[in-house]
């Protein structure tokens, strides 16, 4: 009986270090370096934007009908589950193209990491309405 218990809390014991120290480790993970995304009000006159950081003067937190994403404040990027992404997926895909940079920069202010899927798919969706600006502005020139 005395060795049984002896096993039980042994067993409690590892896995309160192992999950201890996995936190500590996506602890370190999510101390990353900021996303860079170019953001649609950029002006185009200079080589590297001002505004291509998510980090700007302005901290202020824009919620884009997505409180429901607090949950995952501090979460690694990729530890999402399927059902997961699909909550971001359905959020990013339901904005418009040109919110999707201030979406990403609330995020960050709000100490969420999206998934890599969905961070990706949302960086494509500023860099083409990026281009199709710098087109506008190119055939206003002409």
């Amino acid at each position: 009986m005395i060795v049984i218990t002896l096993i039980i809390v042994v067993g409690v014991l590892a896995t309160f270090v192992f999950s201890w120290l996995w936190s500590k480790k996506n602890d370190a993970k999510t101390q990353e370096e900021p996303v860079i995304v170019p953001d649609v009000d950029c002006c185009g006159a200079h080589e590297v934007c001002d505004k291509e950081t998510l980090l700007s003067d302005n901290d202020e937190i824009v919620y884009y009908q997505d409180e429901e994403l607090d949950v995952y404040r501090l979460k690694h990027p990729g530890s999402y589950l399927p059902y997961e992404i699909e909550q971001f997926r359905e959020i990013l895909y339901t904005m418009r193209d040109d919110e999707v940079a201030g979406w990403l920069r609330s995020l960050q202010l709000r100490g969420i990491n999206p998934p890599h899927i969905v961070r990706e798919e949302a960086l494509m969706i500023v860099a083409e309405v990026r281009e199709t600006i710098r087109g506008q502005k190119q055939k206003e020139v002409f």
